[in-house]
């Protein structure tokens, strides 16, 4: 058995993860619109009548923007705390919401969706981590500093979508204001290329396959200098950067 994982968005203007078995699967976040996803998900060859849950990791409007018409249009459920849910902007039928807890498993099919706290600026931020038959994919973005929750559950995975948000160079010499600057930087907002990096060459396992990064800042990053300084140091894992324009291709995690 494998785990079929594409980003169908990553970055500020919309997140939406794929990962899903073959005959099950579960979206992390919905940032994008439905027919965006639709499109996407058509275009990679994914059949939307698999997606079993759309797990939200945070309430901002580039993880939740599609969440509620791919859920009223396709009858999936929204996987969402009480918290996040009441500081989100959209309106779930009450049938469709499924309140989640950290650290509490959530099965779906052959797929175990395991949510857990994370910091971010947000009411009630996670992350998930997917398994099925032994294959694990985390995904880590939207994350200020990665504590030991974060570093636990990459140190299992076998692929990862993982946050490498800025430069700090380009951040600190940008046209951005001051204050957010420092939200960025802070503990809540964001992680740096060089912090990412520190997390997966000190805690990733020697049998993780493939490695997403994901949610490049437009201003304050760019994708050939963050693939060219974790290719250096990949050593085998296959490093892929996720697109705020379009989908990656659906890339296939299998126990080697």
């Amino acid at each position: 058995m494998s785990l079929y994982i594409t980003s169908l968005n990553s970055g500020s203007n919309g997140n939406c993860y794929y990962i899903g078995n073959g005959t099950d699967a579960v979206l992390i976040d919905a940032g994008i619109s439905c027919r965006e996803t639709e499109r996407r998900m058509i275009r990679l060859g994914l059949p939307i009548r698999n997606v079993r849950g759309i797990f939200i990791t945070h309430e901002h409007t580039d993880h939740t923007r599609g969440a509620e018409m791919l859920s009223r249009k396709y009858g999936i459920p929204v996987y969402i705390t009480n918290a996040t849910y009441r500081s989100s902007r959209i309106n779930l039928d009450p049938r469709m919401v499924q309140e989640f807890s950290s650290g509490i498993p959530v099965y779906l099919g052959d797929l175990c969706v395991n949510p857990f706290l994370k910091w971010h600026d947000a009411s009630e931020p996670h992350s998930f981590t997917v398994s099925s038959n032994g294959i694990t994919v985390g995904v880590f973005t939207d994350i200020g500093m990665a504590c030991e929750q974060v570093e636990h559950h990459l140190s299992m995975c076998h692929a990862a979508f993982l946050e490498a948000n800025y430069d700090e160079k380009m951040l600190e010499s940008g046209r951005y204001p001051g204050y957010l600057k420092r939200r960025i930087q802070g503990a809540e907002g964001h992680l740096s290329n060089d912090q990412a990096l520190a997390l997966f060459t000190s805690h990733r396992p020697s049998y993780m396959q493939l490695l997403i990064l994901s949610h490049l800042s437009a201003e304050n990053n760019h994708p050939q200098l963050v693939h060219d300084l974790f290719s250096t140091h990949a050593n085998g894992t296959k490093i892929v950067v996720a697109s705020r324009f379009q989908e990656t291709e659906v890339y296939c995690v299998q126990i080697q």
